[in-house]
């Protein structure tokens, strides 16, 4: 087992000496105050822009305002009861906890652990991984304002002013959190979604009386704190974390220069926010469209994203580097091949935080449609949708119909990424291979994920919380929670602190070939580099063309004498008796032992599984699944 000095020269490896030596530097500043100094608590008032001066901004937004937007009007119930939840004091966290926060939320108490931040604090003194205040996305999730969509979705297909409401609210929270203190100035991310929310907000509300100079004025002010904060604080997005934070601030940087030209250093964020937003794209969308999180969900994100600025820009005359329009077309390529038909839904892979930033229609949270749809849309590409969906309206884009197009059936490879992906009707096979190039968020090569009819029979556990106890953790993040092989209860790279892994795994030769009855994926991963060096992980799927039928064969080559081999299988609750295993090793048959495991489909959400793990202390199994077909319905 390696040291901890091992193991901090495996992380300067991985991560690169850039992102170590701003880490420390970082935290100098952090300890010393500096950054307190950099970022000051409840700077005087100023009035940096005049309603009068914002509303004869020359910048076009998606729409002009709410009387301008005139495509269907829908008003549905899904969309009515969300609205009287809502106003009830009854709010959805991460679109699948309900919450009841009440009518006058104080904007810092975590409702799940009622844990009240102290709102005089500096942000650098509020942790954001703390066991006694629980998960700080809990209070972050409303102070997003991603809820505004369903109030302005609400005002829009039932025709009913919500202005009051939504103006209150950001009143409250602006009143709530003074600049720079307390949990809400703790992350940049959030304050660019906030910033983005509110801009979304102030212009379909643009003609309402309720939008005074008294609100504007305070609005404002918090704007400009929010996009100073967000500007100062870049480096750490692009240096320490680079994922789709960087990408949201940097493109926030570009749109509040854009909508917001005449507060103080406007033209730099709108400038530096352009060239760091084509940055980050280019480098963060691999050339095969694959994403540099391994998160579907975060891809989504990201997708979200390109929606804003493809549109937003081309509205103003302006266009992004070549690169961003590429990453953006692959992006919607890639996740499309992955994408279930019968249901939008994708399987549920990497983390996994329930954020949908912009949700603008009422399909479920893992229904993917809507948002690949819109940035189609934008991109002028068709992503082969049956229905025109109605986020693309609310961008202002044409509608898209679908002539027919769909990702072709048979074998498609993202080696990038790392994903090699088998469509046929009615079954998707995912297997996941790859070389990590960036920080990875599972252990989970080889995972193999089967979709048959819609439903995900062999399915990835989720995510279910960031900071809960580390056993948890553990099982979500790691090798267990997946359907691959464990060396005893090794997970395949050594877990460290919050989301960091050492010892990561490389992918060796993954190919898919084809004959006339079968598609074969082979490939291996170097793993468990932590117990010793040299240890593969070879694993060969057989896909039985047009049956549901796979044949997977695991070997370990150099595995240690003293570890069993473990290979996992995870089921749904409710379809275990669909499935069918065969396990043999050596040829000598395998009984599985049957244990609960976990799945989490929605963040902060858990449910029981059933899990299949067979056991040798040889080095090869062999497993045939096979799925009733009369036991699973079309959907």
């Amino acid at each position: 087992m390696p040291g901890k000095i091992s193991n901090i020269i495996n992380l300067i490896t991985n991560m690169g000496g850039r992102y170590v030596g701003f880490r420390a530097t970082h935290e100098v500043m952090r300890r010393t105050g500096m950054l307190k100094r950099k970022f000051p608590t409840n700077p005087p008032y100023q009035q940096y822009l005049t309603l009068a001066d914002w509303k004869r901004t020359p910048a076009k937004f998606f729409f002009t305002n709410r009387e301008s937007l005139d495509f269907e009007r829908r008003p549905s119930q899904d969309l009515k009861t969300r609205f009287e939840d809502y106003k009830a004091g009854k709010f959805l966290l991460f679109n699948s906890i309900s919450a009841n926060l009440g009518a006058d939320y104080d904007w810092i108490t975590n409702p799940d652990t009622q844990y009240k931040y102290d709102i005089s604090k500096h942000w650098t003194e509020i942790p954001d991984m703390s066991k006694e205040a629980g998960d700080i996305k809990y209070v972050w999730e409303k102070s997003r304002f991603s809820y505004l969509h369903d109030i302005i979705r609400y005002d829009y297909h039932f025709r009913q002013d919500c202005a009051s409401l939504v103006f209150a609210d950001i009143l409250s929270w602006i009143k709530a959190n003074p600049v720079n203190c307390g949990p809400n100035y703790r992350c940049s991310q959030e304050m660019s979604l906030r910033t983005l929310n509110w801009l979304f907000a102030l212009h379909y509300y643009r003609n309402s009386p309720l939008l005074t100079d008294e609100v504007f004025n305070q609005m404002q002010y918090a704007l400009y704190w929010h996009l100073h904060h967000v500007y100062n604080n870049i480096n750490f997005s692009r240096i320490a974390v680079r994922n789709n934070h960087a990408i949201s601030e940097t493109l926030t940087l570009y749109l509040g220069g854009l909508f917001f030209p005449t507060l103080p250093g406007a033209a730099t964020w709108k400038q530096k926010g352009k060239q760091w937003f084509e940055e980050e794209i280019a480098y963060q969308i691999y050339n095969d469209g694959t994403f540099l999180q391994y998160s579907m969900n975060y891809h989504r994100i990201v997708v979200q994203l390109l929606t804003w600025g493809i549109t937003l820009s081309e509205k103003n005359g302006e266009r992004f580097s070549g690169a961003v329009y590429d990453r953006a077309g692959k992006s919607v390529q890639f996740l499309r091949t992955c994408m279930i038909d019968e249901n939008g839904w994708l399987p549920n892979y990497g983390a996994n935080d329930g954020a949908l930033f912009f949700k603008l229609s009422d399909g479920h949270y893992r229904d993917y449609r809507p948002q690949l749809q819109a940035l189609a849309a934008a991109l002028g590409m068709n992503a082969g949708m049956p229905t025109d969906m109605e986020d693309a309206r609310w961008y202002g884009l044409p509608p898209v119909i679908n002539n027919g197009w769909l990702p072709q059936n048979g074998a498609h490879t993202f080696a990038k990424g790392g994903y090699y992906v088998v469509r046929e009707p009615h079954t998707l096979t995912f297997i996941k291979c790859g070389t990590y190039r960036d920080r990875p968020q599972h252990a989970d090569g080889l995972h193999l994920d089967v979709w048959y009819k819609g439903e995900n029979l062999l399915v990835d556990a989720g995510s279910y919380k960031y900071n809960t106890d580390d056993a948890t953790v553990r099982y979500f993040s790691g090798t267990a929670s997946h359907n691959t092989v464990m060396l005893g209860n090794h997970d395949q790279m050594l877990k460290g602190g919050r989301f960091i892994w050492y010892y990561w795994t490389e992918c060796l030769l993954p190919a898919v070939t084809e004959n006339k009855d079968n598609f074969t994926f082979s490939g291996s991963i170097l793993a468990f580099k932590h117990i010793k060096n040299g240890i593969e992980h070879k694993r060969t799927v057989i896909k039985h063309k047009g049956l549901p039928i796979w044949e997977i064969t695991d070997q370990i080559i150099n595995k240690p004498d003293q570890l069993p081999m473990r290979q996992l299988w995870h089921l749904p609750p409710d379809e275990v008796n669909a499935i069918t295993f065969a396990a043999t090793t050596n040829t000598a048959p395998l009984q599985p032992e049957k244990n609960e495991g976990w799945r989490s489909q929605l963040y902060g959400f858990k449910e029981k599984t059933t899990e299949y793990c067979f056991t040798t202390d040889g080095n090869n199994i062999t497993t045939t699944i096979s799925i009733a077909a009369e036991t699973i319905a079309v959907n």
